[in-house]
C-alpha cells in the first residue's frame, strides 16, 4: 500500500443533510463515459440502529453483457465526507480504494486535507478490506472493527421513469404515471458500501455528507 500518494478530485456529487439519495448517472460532463462517474449516493440508518450506511455507486447504464468486463479503477479513490459540526467541511472521511482485487477502507479518520484534494489516510487505525465480488457471483462481505465491506456490482437501485420526467418538462403531461417505467431497468453499477457504527461518527445527532470520486 506504499504506492497510496495524492489524488486530485474531479467528478464530484455533493450533497448535505443525512437520510438523503442522489442521482447523477453519466450527467457530469468532467466524467462522462469515465470510470469516476458517480451515479448515486445514498445514506441511511443500518438495520442496526446504532450503525450508518453509506453507499456509492459508479459507472452507471452497464449492460448486463458490460458488467462482466467492468472494474474500479485503481486510480481512483471514493471519499465518503462527514461534517459533524455543521460547517459544511468535512470533520471525517472514510476513503476507499481499490487495489488487486480488494477494495480497501480507511477510516473514519480526520482527514490531512480538505476540499477537492486529498491525502490517502493509509495510517487510520480504523477500516479494512474486502474481496471485491465479481459479477454473478455470491457476494463478498467482510467486517472488521464493527464495520462491514461490500463492493462489486449491483442491480442499478434507482428509480427513475426519464420518458415521462421528459414529457411533464415539454409540458406534454402534468405528472408521473403509477407505477411508472423504470428508465434503469436491467442496468448496473459498481456499488461500494460500508456500514459504520455511528459512535465513530460523533456529532450531536445530525450530520452533513457527501462523496466525492478524485483521480490519482
Amino acid at each position: 500500500m506504499k504506492n497510496l500518494k495524492k489524488v486530485l478530485g474531479i467528478g464530484v456529487v455533493a450533497i448535505a443533510s443525512f437520510f438523503i439519495l442522489a442521482a447523477d448517472h453519466i450527467d457530469a460532463p468532467a466524467v462522462t463515459g469515465g470510470d469516476s462517474d458517480i451515479t448515486d449516493f445514498y445514506a441511511f440508518q443500518g438495520e442496526n440502529t446504532n450503525n450508518l450506511v453509506f453507499v456509492a455507486n459508479l459507472q452507471g447504464l452497464l449492460s448486463p453483457s458490460a458488467t462482466a468486463s467492468a472494474v474500479f479503477d485503481e486510480n481512483v479513490l471514493i471519499e465518503f465526507n462527514i461534517d459533524n459540526t455543521g460547517d459544511n467541511v468535512e470533520d471525517l472521511v472514510i476513503q476507499a480504494i481499490p487495489r488487486d482485487g480488494k477494495m480497501y477502507f480507511f477510516g473514519p479518520v480526520a482527514p490531512s486535507q480538505v476540499g477537492i484534494t486529498s491525502v490517502i489516510e493509509t495510517s487510520a487505525t480504523v477500516g479494512g478490506y474486502v474481496d471485491i465480488t465479481s459479477y454473478g457471483s455470491s457476494a463478498n462481505v467482510a467486517t472488521n472493527g464493527g464495520m462491514t465491506f461490500f463492493a462489486g456490482p449491483r442491480d442499478d437501485p434507482f428509480f427513475f421513469d426519464f420518458a415521462q420526467y421528459s414529457a411533464i418538462l415539454d409540458g406534454t403531461a402534468t405528472g408521473f404515471n403509477s407505477p411508472g417505467s423504470d428508465t434503469f431497468q436491467g442496468t448496473n453499477v459498481l456499488s461500494i458500501v460500508v456500514e459504520v457504527p455511528k459512535s465513530m461518527i460523533g456529532g450531536s445527532g445530525t450530520i452533513n455528507t457527501w462523496v466525492e470520486s478524485k483521480r490519482k
